[in-house]
């Protein structure tokens, strides 16, 4: 979900009797404050999420026998957090959902194509631009045709397996093609 570009998801609880509601409990109250200003009433697949605070502190996991029928989840030890560094750089670059995605960890044998294929087929949405840095093909920037396509294609191809041990982050970004 697109709450990990904001801040590290430590758990998430599908509610029973809705399930299309859910609670999300952030590391700290901090990164809960960035997703609820950046992502509340953003259209995510048509239709606009909403996000606000809990007055629960904390999502509880089931105890120990009890059903739960995976509704659930403990991401504590996620190995995709992208704020578990203190003073990260990852800090520095956040910014509100755009049509410009910051990509990265790109292995030196990918090309652009590779990378406007895998996007345009594992998301369904249209690549409109595409640049690598100069300094540094690793990192690329590509736009999506629209922000439900950009949302979508963060959420679709972030970890995303490029070679055998490249797996790609994606970010939004402030800089335009």
């Amino acid at each position: 979900m697109s709450l990990g570009v904001y801040g590290d998801v430590q758990r998430v609880k599908i509610l029973f009797n809705k399930k299309d509601n859910a609670l999300v409990q952030m590391t700290d109250g901090q990164q809960a404050q960035l997703a609820l200003a950046h992502l509340d009433k953003l259209k995510l697949y048509g239709k606009a999420i909403r996000v606000a605070p809990s007055k629960h502190i904390g999502v509880q996991m089931p105890k120990d026998g009890q059903p739960d029928a995976g509704l659930t989840k403990d991401y504590s030890n996620s190995p995709l957090h992208r704020f578990k560094k203190p003073g990260s750089k990852n800090y520095q670059n956040i910014y509100a959902p755009s049509l410009t995605l910051h990509l990265s960890n790109i292995p030196a044998n990918i090309s652009e194509e590779d990378i406007k294929v895998a996007f345009e087929e594992k998301t369904g949405g249209a690549v409109q631009a595409f640049k690598f840095f100069a300094k540094d093909r690793k990192m690329a920037l590509i736009q999506m045709a629209s922000l439900d396509e950009a949302v979508s294609a963060l959420i679709a191809m972030h970890n995303y397996q490029l070679g055998d041990a490249n797996h790609l982050r994606v970010s939004f970004s402030k800089s335009t093609i």
